[in-house]
């Protein structure tokens, strides 16, 4: 380190060493200085006892002692001041460096390397940046005397302002006025930074570990100023501290992270034996699961015992499409957020996911034990699979028997649905179903045909009924339940095979029908009824859909299969008719000549012989019988429709 050096006896100007060496009497002369350096006066004082001696009018001889006596008081004086700030520089050093040695905190250190270069410098701040290696640049890491934001924010590329050109050189660089100074490069940045924090005075000196340059220790004043060299070289003492401050810290991290992998790696190695027993413990765990026939939840649970935590099997729609695609890419149960996400895969098709709730922490064997979780996972979903299918086939080949083998034997029907749950002995419903859509690739549209089927079947054997894909569709053979009507079971099976498969499914039902096995052609006649109904939806716009018969009023009649005259009167009128049989009442013959005299109440009652309230009186009964809309025209043609057919159906009921 240069230190300062003040004016010595080597210094003294030759006039005062030819008068002190020729022993001049000087003492009278040299007694107001040495009062004035006693007593630490300024420098402007010092002029003060040779203004006075030409005041009074003194000898030549005694003012030219005392201008002798002032230049050695001064050199004295600069002395003196040269060694204090020589010793503050050094105190400031030591305990600058006494911080280092019990470095805990390397911002504070820093923090105090640039509050001591201010305060010694007499500066109105101070600062330090440090190098980015990775982005190239330099950034402001401390600063002591800022007051403006955007300076401290600042980000200086190689080579750009003073301290870029600092940072890139690893010389000390020092400017009287910055925005006059034309050696460095000037950007818009910088320059609005310096000028929001009133800089015109900047030193910079580089930090540097070895000969590589890790950042700048600057001083700056808002004014004009010329630094002096010793000030450059004690800043350039604070920039060693400064980066061995940085470097130890660095060491320090370094070692400190050293001592953190060797203890993991005693707990790794400590916590290896329990490992191998959890993992021995998962391993007899899902045997016993997989011979004892367990099922996936099964599964879910032992490996949440062992795992601590909570596992469970998800849908693959239900899973985060991210995650659930980067552990079908890599093969391994993946993290995402606080769970462990392990893909279900089985002959390249996602079947699901195994996922750890809450642990965002996950050792390496207990990863592989969720891993082995899912792959028995996806073996017992292929063997529910198989099976499933094997009985969705049996089903099929029943009802595929009753559509189209109608001479089979009554008692081995009956005998191959009961092992199957189903009783053809009570009242059923055909559904003939179709998706709405049709895909553009043959593939996708058999893919779709399959998803139907498959969740066809699924319904059929939840309901104790049968299912098999026909006609580019799927039929179905369903038991009805009490309160249940064959259009309410159409409705119901649209919705649940449309969520299914997420597409819209067009359902059409048959009238029920009975005694299956003793009359299996009825069957297939009902199963031509719903695929009428069926077409019937599509033509009026309702794909997606569900309906029978008794849905499309005197259109029922054309689609039923028996042509079911009876109930569809009964349906229309019957009402007005029970009204007529309990009360004697001659409401039906009052609507007959209702519609026969054009809806005329005043004609009507000429053609009847009644008073005009009379036949007002029954018409709003028929009202109240048959609804409020009972003269809208599409009723009005259904119950002119319904007279017609009762009339000619009535001598014969007779």
């Amino acid at each position: 380190m240069s230190n300062p050096v003040g004016m010595s006896r080597d210094h003294v100007h030759p006039d005062q060493r030819s008068a002190t060496d020729a022993g001049a009497p000087l003492s009278s002369a040299e007694t107001p200085f040495l009062e004035l350096l006693a007593r630490g006066a300024s420098a402007d004082a010092y002029e003060q006892p040779v203004l006075l001696a030409r005041a009074e009018g003194r000898a030549t001889e005694q003012i030219v002692a005392l201008e002798q006596a002032k230049l050695l008081a001064l050199g004295v004086r600069s002395e003196l001041e040269g060694r204090r700030r020589r010793e503050a520089e050094l105190s400031a050093l030591f305990e600058t460096a006494h911080d280092l040695a019990g470095l805990r905190d390397l911002d504070a250190v820093l923090q105090a390397i640039v509050q001591r270069a201010r305060s010694l410098l007499g500066t109105d701040v101070a600062y330090l940046s440090l190098n980015d290696p990775a982005r190239g640049d330099t950034y402001m890491r401390v600063t002591e005397g800022s007051v403006a934001a955007r300076f401290q924010q600042l980000r200086l590329g190689m080579g750009e302002g003073l301290g870029g050109l600092v940072a890139q050189t690893a010389r000390p660089y020092v400017t009287d006025d910055y925005f006059k100074d034309g050696r460095f490069q000037h950007t818009l940045a910088i320059d609005a930074g310096v000028r929001d924090e009133g800089l015109v005075a900047i030193l910079g000196v580089p930090l540097t570990l070895g000969h590589h340059v890790i950042g700048v220790l600057f001083a700056a004043d808002r004014r004009a100023r010329v630094f002096e060299r010793e000030q450059i070289a004690l800043l350039g003492s604070f920039a060693a501290l400064a980066a061995a401050a940085i470097d130890t810290a660095n060491l320090l991290t370094e070692t400190r992270s050293a001592l953190a992998d060797l203890e993991r790696a005693n707990e790794i190695i400590r916590d290896r034996s329990g490992v191998i027993e959890r993992a021995s413990d998962v391993h007899d765990r899902l045997a016993q699961l997989v011979l004892r026939g367990g099922g996936v939840h099964d599964v879910a649970a032992a490996v949440s015992q062992v795992l601590d935590g909570t596992v469970e099997f998800t849908e693959a729609g239900a899973t985060p499409a991210q995650a659930l695609e980067a552990s079908l890419a890599e093969g391994h149960a993946v993290r995402h957020a606080d769970d462990w996400i392990a893909a279900v895969v089985a002959g390249g098709e996602l079947l699901g996911a195994l996922v750890l709730r809450g642990h965002p922490g996950l050792d390496p064997v207990d990863q592989s034990t969720l891993e082995r979780a899912a792959t028995v996972t996806s073996l017992l979903l292929l063997a529910r699979r198989s099976a499933a299918e094997a009985e969705q086939r049996v089903r099929g080949e029943l009802l595929d028997d009753l559509l189209d083998a109608r001479d089979r034997d009554p008692r081995l029907l009956r005998e191959r649905a009961a092992r199957l749950y189903a009783d053809l002995d009570a009242t059923h419903v055909v559904l003939a179903a179709r998706l709405d859509a049709t895909a553009a690739d043959a593939d996708q549209e058999a893919a779709a045909r399959r998803r139907l089927w498959s969740a066809a079947s699924h319904l059929a054997a939840t309901r104790h009924g049968l299912a098999a894909a026909r006609d580019g569709g799927t039929v179905l053979l369903l038991p009805l339940r009490a309160g249940e009507t064959a259009a309410v079971v159409a409705r119901r099976t649209a919705r649940h095979l449309g969520t299914a498969v997420h597409e819209a499914v067009t359902v059409g039902a048959s009238a029920p029908v009975e005694e299956l096995a003793n009359r299996p052609d009825t069957v297939a006649a009902a199963y031509e009824e719903s695929r009428r109904c069926l077409d019937a939806l599509r033509l009026l716009g309702r794909s997606g859909d569900g309906a029978a018969a008794e849905d499309f009023g005197f259109l029922g009649l054309l689609l039923a299969g028996d042509r079911d005259i009876a109930g569809f009167v009964d349906r229309t009128i019957g009402q007005v008719v029970a009204y007529d049989e309990r009360r004697g009442t001659d409401l039906l013959r009052t609507l007959d000549a209702y519609f026969a005299c054009g809806m005329s109440p005043a004609r009507t009652k000429d053609d009847l012989h009644v008073h005009v309230n009379t036949v007002a009186q029954r018409l709003e009964r028929v009202g109240h019988l048959l609804g409020a809309d009972w003269q809208s025209p599409a009723r009005v043609l259904e119950i002119q429709l319904a007279l017609r057919l009762y009339q000619l159906s009535a001598p014969a009921q007779r």
